[in-house]
């Protein structure tokens, strides 16, 4: 999706605005399990590579190495995780935010579906040191109404650094 080919109703736009700030609110507050209701059960969350390359407007994903290509099911055992003892990466637990924004949305085929593409910035500090993580990037969603409810069907994160500084990769974006 490089532009909007129709608008869609600011209905839409808001109700889908909502979805997405509402998904921001759980991860920066810690409420995983509540961000795992916002994800359908057939989810396809994936964060390639970004590779550095010579040459205007060549290709800079990679096809064949992703930092994250999960399911519903792959998530849910990553933040159930999170609530045992075992999860030290989170001790002390990070404090951090997303930010959303630039947000275009386009109807697709399916009249419950609907293509998003939006910019985030997440930020990130531990405990007492002065040091923010940050990684920051495009993200290609799908969404879809479901039980008269919008859940994300598909996210596709292009981060826009090829090297990323980050301690570990255990945000969700």
């Amino acid at each position: 999706m490089t532009e909007v080919k129709s608008p869609v109703s600011a209905e839409i736009y808001l109700e889908i605005t909502n979805l997405l700030n509402q998904e921001a609110f759980y991860l920066d507050n810690g409420m995983y399990k509540e961000w795992l209701d916002l994800l359908t059960e057939d989810l396809s969350y994936q964060m390639p590579v970004r590779e550095t390359v010579e040459g205007v407007g060549v290709n800079n994903i990679a096809t064949d190495i992703d930092y994250y290509h999960e399911t519903k099911m792959s998530l849910t055992t990553r933040v159930n995780r999170l609530y045992t003892k075992s999860a030290w990466v989170e001790n002390p637990a990070t404090r951090q935010r997303h930010f959303v924004s630039n947000m275009m949305i386009e109807e697709t085929s399916n009249p419950n579906e609907y293509k998003v593409r939006s910019y985030f910035l997440f930020k990130r500090s531990r405990g007492s040191h002065h040091e923010v993580e940050q990684l920051f990037g495009e993200r290609h969603d799908l969404v879809r109404k479901v039980n008269n409810q919008w859940k994300i069907a598909k996210r596709f994160i292009k981060p826009d650094q090829a090297v990323i500084t980050t301690m570990n990769m255990s945000m969700f974006l």
